[in-house]
């Protein structure tokens, strides 16, 4: 028989046990502290850190109190002890998606209800409560999640080594060459955190309020040191009062767009005037007073950048940077926002010879990897007749409604083609010349021509890779770009024109482009287990929702 200090004991544990052991079941924060279960010899059970060695025993309790207290058992001693390893896992640029994760955003052979899938919703959001709540009590400040270079050219890697050594590159095969890299990064507006407390019920009160965030979030800018940064929800006022000027202050010149309407937040694009001049700046505002689909605030913003190096021909690359609609439901607003993103990159990438010059799309696309908007924008081409419009972003795994995507999807007065491209209006005087009416005619001709032969495929011009694979190609897990108490998913992406010799280049590619780009590594992304193991996001290091995605590229010439 134990002691009585020792049953009381148990027996308040067994109490917390008891209430909170649904919820520990089946959990994907299996990396916190958990519990073995109860055991028979003692009367409460004991926590189990997960990579704790198998061989690890459990210190003995069955001698008296002064050999218990002697053993110096407590939660803290093992929490605090206790650590993960991120996978080390070795990627593929354009990897296949395992066939169990196309099941689960397709949807098939899914024989669950949509009502299941919130109550597992819920359930999901009440265990990570739970799980911030019981560190408040026993952790102490977690380090910075891990996250490492992954390569694809054995010359980035040669060139990291050289700059930590400090070593002159200016005589090296470098010189001839542009390399830069690209972040693109949701820094969460503090208006919309505060609109959707909701989400971050598993984060303490102190590590939401902006004074605690923005120095988190710039430190992680410095560290990443990106000669390009694309961001996400930057709210006007704190670009106006400290955003803009601490970056400045790092050597960026930065462009910005605001939201339309009231939202107080926006997109903007900032490049090291060390690395890039400035050719041009154009905004896009995806709201339409004229165009009922088009009713909501979202904007984007297209940048022309000169590269600063000698190099035989004027060489450019287009930046894009947007954040398109969340709403899961309004599939129809989504394709139209992108299809006027194309269609400025369009407007803005050729070159004189007829070619694109190298381009770049980074931005929260509110999609998932494999869907119908996601494989439109690598694959070019969409077919959507049939389609419901809740099933083009995959946000739902059991869309509401079945409504189905109208042929055309966007009004002809958009004045955009079903190729995302900007359509030829030209309107001419009556007293105007010959020529110009005998042009005007042709024009209408083919306007005609093209309206009759209007069908239910999108198309656009671009040969597109993913930075990103999606998925651990070792496990099959899917990797995470934003990950709070609601879900834990891929929205967020760096698309880019890749060259002839990258390893993603696309067939076909060198028929749009002059040149490309070539990637020479990554920075790699988590699982969701991997930001579990730290509270999730926001959390005391990292205080956005999204992580910061980054890649290095060399600018390949023709």
């Amino acid at each position: 028989m134990l002691p009585r200090h020792v049953q009381r004991l148990g027996r308040d544990w067994i109490a917390h046990w008891n209430g909170s052991q649904i919820l520990a079941l089946n959990s994907p924060v299996s990396n916190c502290t958990r519990w073995a279960g109860y055991h028979p010899w003692a009367s409460f059970p004991l926590p189990v850190a997960v990579d704790f060695s198998a061989n690890w025993r459990v210190p003995p309790f069955f001698g008296p109190w002064r050999q218990f207290q002697n053993s110096n058992w407590q939660l803290d001693n093992f929490t605090q002890s206790s650590y993960f390893h991120l996978p080390n896992a070795s990627m593929k640029s354009e990897g296949e998606e395992p066939l169990t994760k196309k099941r689960r955003l397709s949807g098939q052979h899914d024989t669950s209800a949509p009502e299941e899938d919130t109550n597992v919703s819920n359930q999901k959001e009440a265990l990570h409560l739970s799980v911030a709540q019981n560190e408040e009590k026993h952790s102490s400040k977690k380090g910075p999640v891990k996250r490492h270079w992954e390569y694809f050219c054995q010359h980035s890697r040669t060139m990291k080594i050289l700059e930590n050594k400090g070593i002159d590159q200016s005589n090296t095969e470098s010189e001839a060459k542009f390399d830069f890299t690209v972040m693109s990064y949701n820094i969460l507006s503090q208006n919309l955190l505060e609109d959707n407390s909701h989400l971050y019920k598993h984060c303490r009160q102190r590590l939401l309020i902006w004074t605690y965030r923005f120095p988190n979030i710039l430190q992680e800018i410095k560290q990443l040191d990106a000669d390009v940064l694309c961001l996400q929800e930057v709210q006007e006022d704190h670009y106006r009062t400290e955003i803009k000027s601490s970056l400045e202050s790092l050597g960026y010149h930065c462009e910005y767009k605001m939201r339309t309407g009231r939202k107080p937040d926006g997109c903007a694009i900032c490049f090291k005037t060390s690395k890039f001049s400035l050719i041009s700046s154009n905004p896009v505002e995806f709201f339409r007073h004229d165009i009922p689909l088009l009713d909501r605030d979202n904007v984007g913003l297209v940048l022309l950048l000169q590269p600063r190096l000698h190099c035989k021909t004027n060489a450019a690359i287009c930046v894009a940077n947007t954040h398109l609609l969340y709403n899961p439901r309004r599939g129809d607003i989504k394709l139209t926002q992108l299809a006027m993103l194309l269609a400025e990159i369009a407007s803005v990438a050729p070159q004189k010879n007829g070619t694109f010059c190298p381009i770049i799309i980074c931005g929260d696309f509110n999609s998932v990897p494999g869907s119908p908007l996601y494989r439109f924008i690598k694959e070019g081409k969409l077919n959507y007749e049939g389609l419901a419009i809740g099933k083009v972003s995959g946000q739902e795994q059991f869309p509401r409604g079945q409504r189905i995507l109208s042929i055309p999807i966007w009004p002809k007065k958009l004045g955009i083609s079903q190729n995302c491209v900007y359509e030829i209006k030209q309107q001419q005087e009556e007293n105007a010349g010959e020529k110009l009416e005998a042009a005007k005619l042709d024009n209408t001709q083919e306007i005609v021509i093209a309206s009759e032969r209007l069908s239910s495929k999108l198309q656009h011009h671009f040969k597109l890779s993913s930075v990103y694979s999606h998925y651990f190609s070792e496990t099959g897990m899917p990797e995470v770009t934003t990950c709070h108490s609601r879900s834990a998913v891929t929205v967020d992406y760096i698309f880019y024109s890749a060259a002839n010799e990258d390893i993603a280049a696309q067939p076909g590619a060198e028929d749009s482009f002059h040149g490309g780009l070539k990637l020479l590594g990554r920075l790699a992304l988590l699982t969701e287990k991997d930001l579990w193991t730290v509270n999730g996001l926001p959390n005391e290091n990292n205080s956005s929702d999204h992580l910061p995605l980054l890649a290095e590229f060399r600018l390949i010439e023709r």
